[in-house]
């Protein structure tokens, strides 16, 4: 019987060395020029490519970190448990209660989104929506999608709210939208929120979100 020439534990003693590496440095630790070889051999191992630096960068699960968004970095090489880059953006703008813009997903990930974005867009995978004058991209599934424009509008509605109260000027628009909004709350809920506003807002601010929310500050204070 042939003895196998190529050893897949070669490529994770260099990998266990220094975490991740490039397909020429896994073709040199194996001894070989062709890339089939390494990929056979880096499947029996579990691998990863890289979603960052267009997927020039190995590892293997034994070796990376992942955090609970299923991402991991190392030396500002970017690992996702989704794979490659348009898979990890199309996951994240589904999970997402509230969608996500462009921006926000080049700070999770670092790295440009614009292009796999517009490809999951022209594909039907995710759907994009003007909000404030952004795009906000989506699931693709209805239901799902308009739970994420609502929870991105009350977010956006709130950080308004907070900026209003605090300079004690609050359209009738937003109070009737952040009222609407405290009206879907059950009771421990509407007392959380109005908490952390007041906090957001500062000095006064328990009085302030009162007048605006009609709540009773003395019953607020002593729910714990």
């Amino acid at each position: 019987m042939r003895t196998e020439h190529f050893q897949a534990g070669r490529l994770v003693t260099l990998l266990k060395r220094q975490k991740i590496a490039t397909m020429e440095e896994l073709k040199a630790a194996l001894g070989t020029e062709v890339d089939v070889t390494v990929f056979r051999k880096l499947k029996q191992l579990a691998y990863r490519a890289s979603y960052s630096h267009r997927g020039c960068y190995y590892t293997i699960d034994k070796i990376a970190r992942f955090d609970e968004r299923g991402l991991w970095s190392y030396r500002s090489v970017g690992f996702s448990v989704y794979g490659t880059l348009i898979s990890t953006v199309e996951a994240f703008v589904k999970k997402c209660d509230a969608g996500y813009f462009a921006s926000e997903l080049e700070n999770v990930l670092q790295v440009g989104v614009n292009e796999p974005l517009l490809n999951l867009v022209r594909d039907g995978r995710v759907v994009r929506q003007k909000v404030s004058g952004r795009y906000l991209y989506c699931s693709p599934k209805r239901a799902q999608r308009q739970t994420q424009l609502l929870a991105r509008e009350l977010q956006q509605a709130e950080r308004t709210l907070t900026d209003s109260v605090a300079e004690h000027e609050v359209s009738d628009e937003l109070k009737a939208a952040i009222v609407l909004f405290f009206s879907l709350l059950d009771e421990k809920q509407r007392r959380l929120y109005a908490a952390l506003e007041s906090l957001k807002v500062g000095h006064g601010g328990d009085r302030k979100l009162a007048d605006l929310l009609g709540l009773d500050v003395g019953v607020e204070s002593h729910d714990g």
